[in-house]
């Protein structure tokens, strides 16, 4: 199959380049509309008990405060004449105002709950509705209105819409500087690779073409379906790594086969057959774990399967298609460029380095492994001690609006119900029965205050009258407010809200809890109940992928094996950075449990990697176990062929991962870093010396299965080629003797 893909390219070289050009053209496009289809939220579940709670508060007691303004005294109190005067006239302008509804604040109700215990602050609470683009457009144009000194008060607007707007902002200039950070830094590294001016543009032309693509793509999923925002990272993250590297795979392997002495149709013929196949079978692994995120309800996660396998597919075609139809065009001249010292290594030769590591991890497995892995294992303990959570407006800079307000709120306002849990109470409740269980909830550890139409109470206690108005009642249904002491994002928050569901429902009705805490719950265990499902999913299809590559029940385990270890030491750093805060000085950013999504975005995207240069490894190794070489020898002969390659691979993805480091928002940040760091282990502790010394642990039975299983693969499994090489892997110039 991969040498008809050869000879057609080769043959109809212009038409493939034409074809390229106009389909990247067309995505362009498309891609420009992309940022207007996308949204900053998707963490919640919509099949969830706290979606159908905030579903019901909206239809039935006009939805939540979202818009939240915090009023703040320049000097003195919100109590003082100046103030009071000042946060009165924001309040009418506030209530004004066209976009806001069911507008109140401190200033026109004495409201005890929206002033802050010390008496600086004060709040004002207003409603507005419409999907992601108006309430962005709307929280800009409150802003834009009422924030700002304004005499004796300073204004603050935040809220869920303003957290949103604020993060879209940081994205957006995140994201421009990440790329002109790692794009020239990409350059240098393929220029110093590749020694030529023109081998070193054609992977970073390949991944522009696998991002444009990509984001196109999420332009026409985003008109059809919920679609996050932080997907474009995705695209251009793994766009300016994957798509790269897999350009340098095909480059490499092309110029390789030139300086053997094949023609250029010849070389590009074998490029595909060789490299091709392992860029499909690579592209085919990374996709399937990145397809494990369509298993979780969270839009969020689903939008990076939809960049990720959107990417995966582009850099595919992009390399196995575009690329070899552009080296057939430039044939020798892919040499072009070459820098002044390039000279010293001949084209098509190996790496020393990685052959004499190769060798020595070959002769003295354990004196070279054991203390990799005791160092793996150390950097893997701290992920005991993991904390998962879900994010908030703490993962934006302290100076963001909404995150300035969300400060203030857990300061300062104890007892703030725009925070609280919400519990929604379905059917007809008489006044005792509401009562009782508003009762039974304030006696619940953690619960500061429950107001409910039947009156207020503290652990157990009334505390005061039902306060006015129909925001608590119906006919058909109650609402009931939970202030509670625990942090909405925290642990304790989520067994508070399981003991609040755990309480017999009044007679004849049926209840659900919402608002931001019980959210915040229900999307930790919906991640929790389906992680086992993608993990087995995504360990099953990975051992069935290499299995078919390599023929052999062995090196599938060891693949995975070694991919957990290096994966836990990686989780172990970042509980040690972000959630124990060892660089938080440095980098920014507010310690706090590690994000769960981002956590599971990771798991699904450095395994994906992993076996990605797995694959670039073992398939030299086995062409040459194939052509007859000893074991011994074509593991180092595969490793000096490959290590430079897999190395420079992953530093350069490692620089497209690392750029995010200067995001503002925390989340960004821990996977830029943790994927980074991940991608850098593997390519060199884990590919440059764990490898080998499988591979001599393993020895003769590196390559064995079971009798069924091998015929299995003799009808199914894919192989370099239908018929022998042109050529065998010459020998390196020289193999160093002491890697022999």
């Amino acid at each position: 199959m991969f040498k008809a893909i050869g000879r057609f390219v080769t043959g109809h070289a212009r038409v493939v380049l034409v074809a390229g050009v106009s389909v990247v053209i067309g995505a362009g496009i498309l891609a420009f509309s992309a940022s207007g289809a996308l949204t900053t939220s998707g963490f919640g579940d919509p099949s969830s008990e706290s979606w159908q709670a905030q579903t019901l508060i909206e239809e039935r007691f006009g939805g939540r405060a979202n818009a939240l303004v915090l009023i703040t005294a320049r000097d003195g109190t919100v109590d003082d004449a100046a103030v009071r005067q000042a946060g009165g006239e924001l309040t009418a302008h506030l209530a004004a105002d066209p976009v806001l509804s069911d507008v109140t604040s401190y200033f026109a109700t004495g409201a005890p709950q929206l002033r802050s215990d010390d008496g600086r602050h004060a709040l004002a609470l207003g409603q507005f509705s419409g999907d992601f683009a108006d309430n962005e457009k709307t929280v800009e144009r409150l802003r834009e209105r009422h924030a700002g000194d304004r005499g004796a008060i300073t204004v603050h607007i935040g809220g869920t819409a303003a957290v949103e707007l604020d993060a879209d902002r940081q994205l957006a200039a995140d994201l421009l500087l990440a790329e002109l950070i790692a794009v020239p830094m990409i350059l240098l590294l393929l220029v110093l690779a590749f020694r030529t001016i023109v081998a070193a543009v054609l992977p970073v032309l390949m991944g522009g073409i696998a991002i444009v693509c990509t984001i196109a793509e999420l332009s026409v999923i985003g008109s059809l379906t919920d679609v996050s925002i932080y997907s474009i990272n995705m695209a251009v993250g793994l766009g300016l790594g994957l798509a790269v590297d897999y350009a340098m795979l095909m480059t490499s392997r092309f110029r390789e086969e030139l300086a053997a002495g094949l023609d250029t149709s010849a070389a590009v013929v074998r490029t595909v057959q060789t490299a091709g196949r392992t860029i499909v079978f690579s592209a085919v692994t990374v996709a399937v774990a990145l397809a494990a995120l369509l298993l979780f309800p969270m839009y969020f996660l689903r939008s990076f399967a939809y960049a990720g396998i959107g990417v995966v597919t582009a850099s595919m075609i992009s390399a196995v298609l575009v690329l070899p139809a552009l080296l057939t065009v430039l044939g020798p001249k892919v040499n072009a460029g070459r820098l002044p010292w390039a000279h010293r290594y001949p084209l098509g030769s190996g790496s020393a380095f990685w052959g004499r590591l190769a060798g020595a991890a070959m002769r003295r497995p354990l004196l070279t492994g054991a203390p990799v892995v005791v160092l793996l294992l150390l950097a893997a303990v701290p992920l005991l001690r993991a904390d998962l959570g879900m994010p908030d407006d703490r993962v934006l800079p302290s100076s963001a609006q909404s995150r300035v307000v969300g400060d203030v709120l857990r300061t300062h306002f104890g007892n703030e119900d725009s925070r609280s849990i919400q519990v929604v109470i379905q059917g007809t409740a008489e006044p005792a029965a509401v009562a009782g269980h508003a009762r039974r909830i304030s006696e619940l550890p953690g619960v500061l205050r429950v107001t409910s139409s039947a009156g207020a109470f503290v652990r157990g206690h009334d505390s005061g009258p039902a306060p006015a108005g129909a925001t608590l009642a119906r006919a058909d249904s109650q609402r009931l407010l939970v202030a509670a002491e625990p942090e909405p994002s925290s642990a304790q928050a989520r067994e508070l809200i399981s003991a609040i569901r755990a309480l017999p429902e009044p007679a004849g009705t049926s209840v659900v809890v919402g608002g931001e805490a019980a959210l915040l719950a229900d999307s930790h265990d919906a991640i929790g109940g389906r992680l086992p499902l993608a993990i087995a999913l995504i360990a099953i299809t990975t051992f069935l992928l290499l299995f078919l590559f390599t023929g052999s029940l062995l090196q599938p385990l060891r693949a995975v094996a070694f991919n957990v270890l290096g994966l836990s030491a990686t989780i172990g750093v970042l509980v040690l950075v972000f959630q124990e805060g060892w660089l938080s000085p440095v980098l920014g950013f507010t310690p706090s449990p590690l994000n769960i999504c981002m956590l599971v975005l990771m798991f699904t995207i450095i395994l994906g990697l992993s076996m990605d240069y797995e694959l670039f490894v073992v398939s030299r190794i086995k062409e040459a176990h194939d052509q007859g070489i000893d074991h011994h020898s074509a593991v180092i002969l595969g490793m000096s062929r490959t290590g430079r390659l897999v190395s420079t691979a992953a530093a350069l993805i490692a620089v497209s991962l690392f750029a995010f480091a200067i995001s503002g928002v925390s989340f960004v940040q821990m996977f830029g870093i943790g994927a980074g760091l991940a991608v850098l282990l593997d390519a060199t502790l884990i590919r440059g010396v764990l490898m080998p010394v499988g591979m001599r642990l393993l020895g003769r039975h590196a390559w064995w299965a079971p009798a069924p299983m091998r015929r299995l693969h003799r009808r199914v499994g894919l192989r370099e080629a239908s018929e022998p090489p042109a050529h065998k892997i010459p020998a390196l110039h020289p193999l160093p003797e002491a890697a022999r």
